[in-house]
C-alpha cells in the first residue's frame, strides 16, 4: 500500500494535496520531484505507480516479489537500486528490503520488512539545502539510514561473539558448538546484505552514476561507514573460525582427559579384581589358605597396591 507521497519543490514539501495521477505532471516542474513510499504492495496496488512513471516491468517484478541482492541497475529512463536492511531483535537478525526507483523528477521506494522510512522523510524535510538537489538527496538519506542500522547489529554480534569466546575457555563442560555455527550463519547473512552494496556506493560516490557534485561527499561518507562495517564482518568471520577451532581442540582435550581418568581407575580396580579372582578359584592346595595372617595380608596388599597406583596416576596428572 502507499504509505506517503508528496511533491517537493526547491527543497520544500508542497502542501497542497495532489492526486496520484497528477504526480508525474507536477514533478516536471522546475526544481521539483515526486517521492512515493510504498510498503509491500501487491501487483495491483503497484500498477498505478508503474503506469504513472513508466517503470520497467522487470524492475517492477523485482520490487513486488523482493528477495533480491543489493544492486544498481540502469534502465532507459530510471535507475533501480536494491538495499538489504538488517535489525537485531531477540537474539537474531531480521532482514528486509528497500527497493528504489529513481528517475528525472521522481523517487519511488518499496519496503519489505519492518524498517520504516517515515523518519528519513521527516529528517530530509528539515534539510531543504540537501533536498533541493532532487531525488539523489533522498537516495542518500535512505542508504545512510540502511548502513547506520547495520552498526547496532554489528555491536550485538560483537557482544555475542565475546560471550561465546569466554564460554569456550571456561571450565564448564558445555560446548557452545551450535551457537558458534549460528553466529557464523548470522555473520554470513549480514555479509550477503552489506558487502554487495559496496560497488553500488562506489558508483554513486565516484561519479559513475549521475549524482550532483554537492552530494558526492555525502555518498563518500556513507561508503566509508560501509567499509568499516565490511572490516568488522571480515574480523568476525576470522574470529569465529578461530573460536570454532579452539572449541574443537578443547573438546578433544577434555575427551582425552576423560579417557585417561577412566583408564587410571580401570588399572586401580584391576589389582583387587585380579587378586580376588585368583583366590576365588577355590583351589585346595593354596598355602596362603592356612595362614593366620593370610586374609589381612591379602587385603593390605590390595589396599597398598591401589594407593600406590592412585598416587602414581595423580602425580602424572591422569587423576
Amino acid at each position: 500500500m502507499i504509505v506517503d507521497y508528496a511533491v517537493y519543490r526547491d527543497g520544500q514539501r508542497v502542501e497542497e494535496q495532489i492526486a496520484l495521477g497528477e504526480l508525474f505532471e507536477h514533478s516536471r516542474d522546475r526544481n521539483s520531484f515526486a517521492w512515493i513510499g510504498l510498503h509491500e504492495p501487491t501487483p495491483e496496488e503497484f500498477d498505478a505507480v508503474r503506469r504513472e512513471f513508466d517503470l520497467h516491468e522487470l524492475a517492477v517484478e523485482d520490487a513486488v516479489n523482493a528477495h533480491q541482492r543489493p544492486k544498481l541497475e540502469k534502465y532507459e529512463d530510471s535507475v533501480f537500486i536494491v538495499l538489504k536492511t538488517a535489525s537485531y531483535r531477540e537474539d537474531h537478525i531480521e532482514f528486509g528490503e528497500i527497493l528504489i526507483f529513481v528517475g528525472e523528477g521522481f523517487l519511488v521506494t518499496v519496503r519489505h520488512g519492518d524498517t520504516a522510512l517515515h523518519d528519513v522523510r521527516e529528517r530530509m524535510e528539515q534539510r531543504p539545502d540537501l533536498l533541493k538537489h532532487g531525488p539523489s538527496a533522498a537516495v542518500y538519506a535512505i542508504i545512510d539510514r540502511v548502513v547506520d542500522d547495520y552498526q547496532p547489529v554489528v555491536e550485538e554480534l560483537d557482544s555475542d561473539i565475546q560471550e561465546v569466546e569466554i564460554q569456550v575457555f571456561s571450565p564448564s563442560p558445555e560446548r557452545p558448538t551450535a551457537r558458534i555455527y549460528a553466529l557464523n550463519r548470522a555473520v554470513l547473512r549480514l555479509a550477503q546484505a552489506a558487502l554487495p552494496l559496496e560497488p553500488v556506493m562506489e558508483m554513486l560516490s565516484s561519479g559513475l552514476h549521475p549524482v550532483p557534485d554537492d552530494l558526492r561527499p555525502y555518498f563518500r561518507d556513507v561508503h566509508d561507514h560501509l567499509l568499516r562495517i565490511r572490516g568488522r564482518i571480515i574480523e568476525f568471520r576470522e574470529l569465529l573460525g578461530t573460536i570454532l577451532q579452539a572449541n574443537i581442540t578443547q573438546a578433544s582435550f577434555r575427551q582425552n582427559e576423560d579417557v585417561r581418568k577412566i583408564s587410571a581407575w580401570a588399572a586401580i580396580i584391576a589389582v583387587p579384581t585380579l587378586i580376588t579372582g585368583v583366590y576365588g578359584m577355590n583351589f585346595e592346595h593354596m598355602p596362603e589358605l592356612t595362614w593366620r595372617v593370610g586374609y589381612p595380608l591379602t587385603i593390605a596388599v590390595m589396599v597398598a597396591a591401589c594407593i600406590g597406583l592412585y598416587w602414581r596416576f595423580r602425580r602424572s596428572g591422569w587423576l
